[in-house]
């Protein structure tokens, strides 16, 4: 039997499946930031031409969703499964956002780690042949997320240093089973693949495996601080990552945790550097990076669209062109709802560790 675990909690892909297409869509915020230029579409309307926040942010995710399914060259018909999940109770952005795809679904909760969650089941499936293409996705909206955690948004309350902005945006991948076979090592099968499937996969991002993180609770109850709860999580995952696959950080090209944010970032390089592993000379957070300087968003940016849009944004587009060729992408969420934070409890983290790589034939 060929075991596709490894160490604690990692898989290592024999035949990695491959991100086929990626579209992203973010509010005027955020396309107002440094990497405004790398995302596909901006919606100037925060309502996205809807009665509600909840109703705009299932729009968002409906457009990610149709759009990566056209920019991989497929049709709605050929997504086998859908794995997708948002920040709103009982996945509502997702529910009836994707509802008319009229495609099977799984429905996913890792808060702001859900486009991790949401690729490493996606590409189980993928990987294990149970479906040939399968659309993960997740999103988040700033007016969604600030009237369910936090307070009504017209109630003015200043916002601490070490708060973050939720990002409005969805990020959507279509990953595809690989057509690498057992009886050609290395090489490009046509028994698997009509022959421009095989040329789409040449250089095509690939996940080579994944390692599945843990809740992890310091006792942390600041809601308003989300990265100091998170970090914990996201060193645990890291540091086991590189045990379970034998690597070390100087072998990646980057580091990219979803939204930890400035306090956050601290945090993790200190609990990283004291397992024995330093990760400061290449490690990026996507929420320090999605906003500038002058946004005023204290900390950074949150939420499932932020890693989601960075990922489909920018992160594959460099890999894709060659600058970066492997890459460990870890999204990091806060485990709160407003039933636990009302009754005192403190807000776990936990997160998602996928391995990139930039495929070639």
């Amino acid at each position: 039997m060929n075991k596709k675990q490894i160490g604690k909690q990692s898989v290592k892909f024999k035949h990695p499946p491959y991100i086929r297409g990626a579209a992203s869509i973010v509010g005027s915020k955020e396309a107002e930031g440094p990497y405004g230029e790398y995302f596909d579409e901006v919606e100037s309307d925060p309502t996205a031409g809807k009665d509600s926040w909840e109703a705009a942010e299932g729009k968002l995710q409906e457009r990610a969703a149709e759009l990566a399914i056209s920019k991989a060259g497929c049709k709605k018909s050929d997504i086998r499964y859908i794995v997708a999940g948002d920040l709103l109770g009982q996945l509502m952005a997702s529910s009836f956002g994707l509802m008319n795809l009229n495609i099977p679904m799984f429905g996913v909760y890792g808060a702001c780690s859900t486009m991790g969650e949401s690729i490493a089941i996606a590409s189980m499936i993928a990987e294990g042949g149970f479906a040939d293409n399968v659309l993960a996705l997740t999103s988040s909206h700033f007016a969604s997320a600030e009237k369910q955690f936090r307070f009504p948004n017209g109630y003015g309350t200043q916002r601490p240093k070490a708060a973050t902005w939720t990002v409005t945006g969805s990020g959507a991948v279509v990953i595809s089973s690989s057509c690498i076979t057992d009886s050609t090592p290395g090489s490009f099968s046509s028994d698997n693949l009509p022959s421009k499937e095989l040329l789409a996969e040449k250089n095509k991002v690939h996940i080579k495996g994944i390692t599945t993180g843990k809740i992890i609770d310091y006792g942390i109850k600041d809601s308003m601080n989300m990265g100091a709860c998170m970090a914990p999580a996201a060193g645990d995952v890291i540091v086991q990552h590189f045990i379970d696959f034998g690597m070390s950080p100087q072998q990646y090209d980057k580091i990219i945790t979803g939204d930890l944010g400035k306090v956050g970032k601290d945090i993790l390089l200190d609990i990283v550097k004291s397992k024995g592993y330093d990760i400061s000379e290449n490690y990026m957070d996507c929420g320090i990076e999605i906003y500038g300087e002058d946004q005023n968003v204290q900390a950074g940016g949150s939420g499932c669209g932020c890693s989601g849009t960075m990922l489909t944004g920018y992160i594959l587009k460099m890999l894709q062109s060659g600058e970066w060729k492997r890459v460990l992408f870890v999204p990091t969420g806060a485990l709160l709802s407003q039933v636990s934070f009302n009754e005192g409890d403190s807000v776990p983290g936990i997160a998602h560790a996928v391995l990139l790589e930039r495929g070639t034939i």
